[in-house]
């Protein structure tokens, strides 16, 4: 049994990584970009089209490392006392195009669909969000992370990141569903929030700091690696016991280490395990998009995307001309945050479960974001 499963998996590897290397290779050709390449590799791979892998929702959780490994070099690159000055970036710029994107999102899904008001903010709030996937590389590869534009941009992101626990905490609060009835209240998850936060910086201060000054002393190399992974592991591990991010919780453990004088090393051996886990993560929503959804409702789905896009691009385009930036750096502000994001998956599903949307409905706006 345990020979049959380890074959499968090495198959499923040989194809998804082969299929993987050939489209990337072919959209790069084409100048559309790497990201497409393995979205359409994971359709042509996926149950819709050859089915020549097994369970994709499985390999999503797997490849989410791609994300968490990017947030930990992010927060590599960001010191604590930095992160500090960036708070009303932050809890201003960021809480501005939640709310606002969140309001105008459910407001349209509200009117144009006629589902209900529970159900329209279940999927409105999610919408808000932008994807840190694709929008941290770009501003990586650009070179233009570090300037103003990159750091707002990014608080926008790291305050979706932090929104995710009260959009949950929403979510359930409006279920129909009889057996989300016992969940801990919304301020308790809160409270966890804050302790677990504030814990995980109190760790990094007083054990892993100094667990990287041994290794620093004794030169072991690859040991740094191994105690990067670990960080990494358990603060992301910490965050999804109490139900909240892991890729907040990965954030956190790059925060710990930028003060460190190993953290330019500790990038360039993590880089490559991030490079392919993102990849890999594009690969599998690929696999896990409907098609018979999109085939079913095209015109649906593609106004809605188009829709998606202007709302979110008009209200964070309105929202820095409001704050003084150029209407140049604000219209590409908006656009660069207009796309669904991955979390999208996670509480289209909550809301499927919570008996407020149809799965029919989870598999169109899933659709939508891809």
């Amino acid at each position: 049994m345990e020979h049959a499963e380890a074959t499968h998996f090495l198959r499923d590897g040989v194809v998804m990584l082969g299929f993987a290397l050939g489209f990337v290779l072919l959209f790069r050709r084409l100048r559309l970009g790497a990201t497409l390449g393995y979205l359409v590799a994971g359709v042509v791979i996926g149950p819709q089209v050859l089915h020549l892998t097994g369970d994709p929702e499985g390999k999503i959780a797997f490849a989410e490392l791609g994300i968490v490994l990017l947030l930990f070099i992010v927060g590599l690159e960001l010191a604590p006392q930095r992160l500090w000055q960036m708070k009303r970036e932050i809890f201003g710029l960021g809480l501005l195009q939640v709310l606002l994107c969140g309001a105008a999102l459910t407001l349209a899904i509200g009117f144009a669909t006629g589902f209900t008001w529970p159900a329209a903010i279940a999927l409105g709030l999610p919408l808000a969000l932008s994807s840190t996937a694709q929008v941290l590389p770009m501003l990586q590869s650009a070179g233009r992370l570090k300037t103003p534009f990159g750091e707002r941009a990014f608080s926008i992101l790291l305050f979706q990141d932090l929104s995710i626990i009260a959009m949950i905490t929403v979510v359930a609060a409006l279920s129909r569903n009889p057996a989300d009835a016992g969940g801990p209240p919304g301020w308790q998850l809160m409270l966890m929030t804050v302790a677990a936060i504030a814990g995980l910086i109190i760790a990094g201060r007083f054990l892993v700091q100094p667990l990287f000054r041994l290794i620093g002393r004794l030169g072991e190399r690859e040991m740094f690696i191994v105690a990067a992974l670990f960080t990494i592991a358990a603060c992301a591990g910490t965050m999804e016991l109490l139900g909240l991010s892991t890729a907040l919780g990965a954030f956190l453990a790059g925060v710990m280490l930028a003060d460190t004088p190993y953290r330019h090393e500790l990038e360039t051996d993590v880089e490559p395990f991030r490079s392919i886990l993102l990849g890999l993560f594009f690969l599998a929503v690929g696999m896990l998009l409907d098609l018979h959804a999109i085939a079913e409702r095209p015109l649906f789905v593609l106004t809605a995307a188009v829709g998606l896009i202007a709302i979110k691009a008009a209200v964070m385009g309105g929202i820095a001309l409001a704050i003084g930036m150029h209407w140049r750096n604000a219209l590409a502000l908006g656009l660069l945050l207009s796309q669904g994001g991955e979390f999208g998956f996670v509480m289209f599903a909550q809301a499927q479960n919570g008996l407020l949307i149809s799965p029919e409905a989870a598999s169109l706006f899933g659709a939508v974001v891809t």
